[in-house]
């Protein structure tokens, strides 16, 4: 079952609870209950069902001395094409600045007019 379609047979609570994790970037068991306002055997089931869909990933963690789960947003599958001109990378991806009169500009410039 793909990652949206998992999505769309999630109950309330496990909506809220991927919206939270993934809001947060990354939450703690013992803290993602709380958040949602649910009992802690409730925030488990939670996590538990949204990681047997693929939908977070969970480390073990220790938090504030108590044994917990980090729980994750699991990556999705991420087009970077639009960055790419060929096997090149965009030179504005990770730069403060970008001089437009730059070798590395004009050559991911003339590499996205050859991929036409």
């Amino acid at each position: 079952m793909s990652a949206t379609a998992a999505e769309t047979e999630l109950s309330e609570e496990e909506r809220a609870g991927l919206e939270l994790v993934r809001e947060t970037g990354g939450i703690h068991q013992s803290e993602f209950w709380k958040e949602l306002d649910v009992s802690s055997r409730k925030g488990s089931r939670i996590v538990e069902s949204l990681y047997e869909k693929g939908l977070v990933d969970r480390e073990d963690a220790v938090y504030e001395g108590h044994n917990t789960y980090y729980i994750a947003p699991v990556a999705r599958d991420l087009d970077f094409s639009l960055l790419m001109a060929g096997d090149m990378l965009s030179p504005f991806i990770g730069e403060e600045e970008v001089d437009p009169q730059s070798d590395a500009f004009s050559q991911w410039i003339m590499n996205l007019a050859y991929e036409e």
